[in-house]
């Protein structure tokens, strides 16, 4: 009974702070399906016709479709520097290897709005024009840190000794990153690319900033906010929560069926 008590109010507090978290994300979606033209209760529905409308609208197609290629070309971009990171970093720590770390983890706390104004900049002064190219640049550098901190995490004393063992066998450096290293940490790469991609494919500032007439899916759907209001807008949020959410839960799930795999 009295662990009862004492775990009563931490499971209220709990439920309280997914409720607020998660309850505008549900009216969202909820209002989605509203059969009327305005997303406000009450609830009339449900209907499909605000989905039907949306995968009507070429300009938000291309849009989705440029929100997928750039998610995923910079996602895998991230993936790969930040392992060559990690690996770097773990093989060959050098003489301050904790200040190497900070610096490449650093950018992490940055504004988006930070970086995307002196991406703008940079850009500019190298005569780079807006473009889905500049966007795609601009997501690799803000997602690099957290594909490192995700791929270094995971590297250990028993990689360390596997890479060894490998050169003591007359592996190359680059056979050993390749055929023995990049295997070991496949889980590892594949949740470091799911988180990469995701916060790709729902990034805004970055995206606003660096693009012009080729613009991603949220540009897009800050464009029909400015008009106002409507259940095709809670649609298109509706779409980009979902894709986001099934990402994360499978970089979520890689991470844990690999430690489970290691005990």
């Amino acid at each position: 009974m009295s662990r009862w008590i004492t775990s009563a109010p931490a499971a209220a507090y709990l439920i309280a702070a997914l409720i607020f978290i998660y309850l505008p994300v549900l009216v969202l979606v909820l209002f989605s399906f509203q059969e009327g033209s305005l997303p406000v209760p009450p609830f009339d529905g449900p209907s499909l016709q605000w989905y039907e409308k949306l995968f009507a609208n070429e300009r938000l197609l291309d849009a989705l479709w440029n929100s997928i290629v750039v998610a995923v070309l910079s996602g895998a971009a991230s993936t790969l520097l930040g392992f060559l990171a990690a690996y770097g970093l773990s093989r060959h720590p050098g003489a301050f290897p904790g200040l190497a770390r900070f610096l490449l983890i650093a950018p992490i706390t940055v504004s988006y709005l930070i970086i995307g104004m002196g991406l703008l900049i940079t850009f500019n002064v190298a005569g780079i024009s807006k473009s889905l190219l500049a966007v795609g640049i601009g997501h690799v550098i803000i997602n690099l840190p957290l594909a490192f901190a995700v791929i270094y995490s995971q590297m250990s004393e028993r990689h360390k000794n596997i890479d060894a063992a490998a050169h003591d066998l007359g592996a190359s450096d680059l056979q050993t990153m390749l055929y023995v290293s990049a295997p070991m940490m496949k889980a590892s790469l594949l949740a470091a690319f799911c988180l990469s991609a995701t916060l790709s494919w729902d990034e805004f500032i970055v995206a606003f900033l660096l693009s012009r007439f080729e613009v991603t899916l949220p540009v897009i759907i800050y464009e029909m906010l400015r008009a106002g209001l409507t259940p095709e807008v809670n649609a298109a949020g509706t779409l980009v929560f979902a894709i986001s959410m099934v990402a994360v839960f499978a970089a979520a799930a890689t991470l844990m069926f690999k430690k489970k795999e290691s005990t």
